[in-house]
């Protein structure tokens, strides 16, 4: 069931702020999911809401994004095929930790007496701050005050500052700024206080040192530490160096110590009462897959001089101003909501810190703010992160894109171990190769090369970059054009052949290896449909980039009109009878959960029920049909969309993060407004209010994103049809008053404003015209002027959900019937 649209956070300890998220007093009881949501990152480098003490945690973490150690995958029955090497992100060396002493005795939260406390995460600046006021057990009111910022300007770069103020009475003071090897120093008795028996959704851990050090201890610059480290099996390596600056009127007695898996400051001094000591801590983190530590410690050192040049203010103007220009391009004002607006901010804010500085790298399905699901990319990113990146930081969907070009090899061999031609993408990876070691809910799902050519597609329809196309985009599509062509067969019947495709998983976990998944099979169809259309127009419009593209990759004659052959043939399963497309061929055929009856301490399912139980039923784990009817629209009527999504609802458990946000924008399309609008709270709310009870691992990246298209596509009705037609349907709320977003589409950022009786389209950059369809009728709009376009309506209002189908009659006459499988 989806959730009631009301607000839950408890706006006593997290008040409202549409610019901030803010606490105002401690708890330990959900230590792990603060500081996920606390965490600051720019894409590159993330650093998790721990607090600087370093007493009171759940999972200290520091990550660098495809920081990753391998390690061999153990098969209690090895076959052919199956993945060889995991890979995990590391927990890089931890910077944050400074520790303070007044009198000897350690400030630590959870047993100090806190007069006042605040913690801060500023959407506009990216800066967590905190606040507190902490009286000692000698009576002493002391004030310390905290930042925390990972620049987005420079991707290796982040700037912590630590003060003390004591309003009382002089007294001894220690502050011990520490960097810790967090990953190797007690195997993980100070990274983790407790992990589950079971959840495959948490990173593998190790047995062995991970970060062999390369440290010299060589002098370095006063006020400098530097840490090296080369991991043990992948032979990635990493350096930090650290500058401290203290700023104080007391005399200060300053120690250094080094080790191999720990540098630290500690300064000495009698604090005077109304002083305050502050400690600008700069650190800066590089890594490489080859590079000598030595020469990635001379990267830091010179990271640091540059930041140093430019000094703390001029850090946070960069940073701010980096922020705004981000705000102006990708805001979303729900108005009349702060509650809502809050969190959108957060969730946008959440996909910056995911995104913005990957570069060369992918995005991690945490982004970099913990070790959930190993730091791995999945076919996450092309799907529900990539259009708010193309529809508002085009560059950025750019750089994750050529990273999935980068992986074309590795996709081309993986394709011939599996006897296929093309590529195929692994499922869920860092380094390209294979690390899903259940090849059924992994590897079968092929349809992540059919994700990363919509991706591909979406991102040069808005920004008409044919450069990309050229050079690196079509590669993809012809490869992976190659696997779907030989991955299917033609059965020839009376009207000609159908062109199936078996043994693949869909988006839905729950039911594995499949013949002819509805999902698989549309996407692969506009796959084929789309590389065909890609070297057509190569070829006809850039006859040397088409040329040099038939060089590349051998492009024979005959090719572009056997994927339009198996496009038009491609099998899409219909059941005339209930009128609904299956899931696949047989998935009908199965009975049904009865997930109303399902005890809650058995849910996710995944968690306490063998996998064979589950694919026995009609029962999915995240929206599979009702995905297709969103990414590929125009391919069904909107009374299949209706019939497919009253079906399918009922038995979808959400289990995944990834579903409530689909959820949302169809059940928006087809008129289940007050649904669509429970599933939106859903998903917006996912991570703040730990709705799935593991964002202690990392912020589910994903959602976020999917909460940007819920906005975008499912209130505001935005669609991309491809090759340059897009078009406005909206859904807005009945309770709100306006929804209001960009889109950059072919360098010119639109703001689209729904009110209840109007649209209005607006230039705010870039040189225009645009020309949109608004429900059906283009609309063209120039930098001259808004355009209003009157709305008779918000579209269809169904009252109430769709009705669970158990009972309902197949075509044979048998009856759906729903259980609770149990074994008792």
């Amino acid at each position: 069931m989806a959730p009631e649209a009301t607000d839950p956070l408890d706006r006593s300890r997290f008040p409202l702020d549409e610019w901030r998220l803010v606490e105002t007093r401690f708890s330990a009881d959900d230590l792990g999911t603060t500081e996920s949501v606390f965490s600051v990152g720019n894409g590159y480098l993330g650093l998790r809401g721990n607090y600087e003490e370093s007493r009171d945690f759940a999972a200290n973490g520091t990550f660098i994004n495809g920081f990753h150690e391998t390690w061999p995958i153990r098969h209690a029955e090895e076959a052919f095929g199956f993945a060889k090497v995991g890979q995990t992100i590391v927990n890089a060396p931890d910077a944050k930790v400074v520790r303070l002493y007044v009198d000897d005795e350690p400030l630590e939260l959870s047993t100090a007496d806190l007069v006042e406390y605040e913690r801060s995460l500023d959407f506009r600046t990216g800066v967590l701050h905190r606040h507190v006021v902490w009286r000692t057990p000698s009576g002493k009111r002391v004030q310390v005050d905290s930042t925390r910022m990972v620049s987005f300007a420079n991707r290796h770069l982040a700037v912590m500052t630590y003060e003390v103020t004591l309003l009382d009475a002089a007294a001894p003071l220690i502050i011990s700024s520490q960097v810790l090897n967090r990953q190797d120093a007690d195997r993980g008795a100070a990274v983790e206080l407790a992990k589950a028996d079971f959840d495959p959704r948490k990173a593998e851990g190790f047995g062995h040192r991970v970060l062999l050090p390369e440290n010299d201890h060589e002098p370095l610059p006063e006020g400098r530490l530097a840490l090296r480290y080369k991991c043990a099996e992948s032979g990635m390596t990493v350096a930090l160096a650290v500058e401290h600056h203290l700023d104080c009127h007391s005399h200060v007695h300053v120690d250094t110590e080094t080790d191999d898996d720990m540098v630290k400051s500690i300064y000495r001094l009698t604090g005077q009462p109304g002083e305050t000591i502050r400690l600008t801590k700069t650190v800066a983190y590089h890594t490489a897959r080859v590079v000598p530590t030595r020469e990635l410690l001379d990267r830091c050192l010179r990271t640091l001089d540059r930041a140093a040049e430019q000094g703390h203010d001029l850090l946070l103007a960069e940073q701010r101003a980096w922020l705004t220009e981000f705000w102006q391009r990708s805001d979303v004002v729900v108005e009349g909501q702060p509650a809502l607006q809050q969190a959108v901010r957060w969730n946008l804010f959440s996909l910056a810190q995911a995104a913005a500085r990957a570069d060369g790298a992918g995005i991690p399905a945490k982004g970099v703010t913990g070790s959930g699901y190993g730091g791995h990319y999945f076919w996450d990113t092309e799907i529900y992160v990539m259009p708010f990146l193309t529809y508002t930081s085009p560059w950025m969907a750019r750089n994750a894109l050529r990273f999935r070009y980068s992986l074309l090899d590795a996709a081309r061999r993986r394709a011939r171990q599996l006897a296929q031609k093309g590529a195929l993408f692994a499922w869920r990876t860092i380094n390209g190769e294979e690390a899903s070691a259940y090849y059924a809910a992994g590897t079968a799902q092929y349809h992540i090369d059919a994700d990363i050519s919509y991706a591909l597609s979406q991102y040069v329809g808005a920004t008409g970059d044919y450069e990309f196309l050229d050079e690196q985009a079509v590669d993809i599509f012809v490869e992976t054009a190659r696997l779907w062509a030989d991955l299917g067969f033609m059965r020839e019947d009376e009207d000609g052949g159908t062109f199936h495709i078996h043994g693949v998983t869909g988006p839905d976990e729950y039911t594995t290896v499949v013949n002819d998944n509805l999902y698989t099979n549309v996407m692969a169809r506009f796959n084929l449909r789309r590389a065909a259309e890609a070297v057509e127009f190569l070829r006809d419009r850039r006859p040397t980039a088409y040329d040099a593209m038939v060089a590349r990759v051998g492009l024979r004659e005959g090719e572009v009109e056997e994927w339009r052959r198996c496009a038009r043939a491609m099998a899409i399963p219909f059941d005339d009878h209930l009128g609904v497309h299956p899931q696949d061929s047989h998935f009908l055929e199965r009975e049904m959960w009865d997930l109303a009856h399902t005890p809650e301490d058995n849910r996710p399912l995944l968690l306490h029920y063998h996998p064979l139980v589950i694919y026995r039923f009609q029962v999915l784990k995240q929206a599979d049909v009702v995905l297709a009817l969103f990414l590929q629209g125009e391919d069904f009527t909107p009374e299949q969309k209706k019939a497919d999504f009253e079906y399918y609802d009922p038995i979808t458990t959400g289990d995944s993060t990834l579903s409530a946000v689909v959820q949302s924008i169809v059940a928006a399309e087809v008129g289940y407004q007050d649904l669509a609008l429970r599933y939106f709270h859903a998903a917006l709310f996912v991570d703040l209010a730990d709705r799935h009870a593991n964002t202690s691992d990392g912020v589910h990246v994903a959602s976020p994103g999917g909460v940007w298209s819920a906005l975008a596509a499912g209130f505001g009705g935005f669609r991309d049809l491809g090759q340059g037609r897009w078009c406005l349907d909206p859904r807005l709320p009945a309770a709100w008053p306006s929804l209001s977003y960009r889109l950059t589409l072919r360098g010119t950022r639109l703001r689209v404003c729904v009110r209840p009786a109007e649209l209005e389209l607006t230039i705010e950059d870039g040189p225009g015209p645009l020309t949109l369809e608004v429900r059906g009728v283009p609309v063209t709009v120039t930098r001259d002027a808004p355009v209003v376009v009157p709305l008779a309506d918000q579209g269809p209002r169904l009252a109430g959900g769709p009705r669970h189908p158990a009972g309902t009659r197949r075509g044979d006459g048998t009856v759906m019937t729903a259980i609770v499988p149990s074994g008792d």
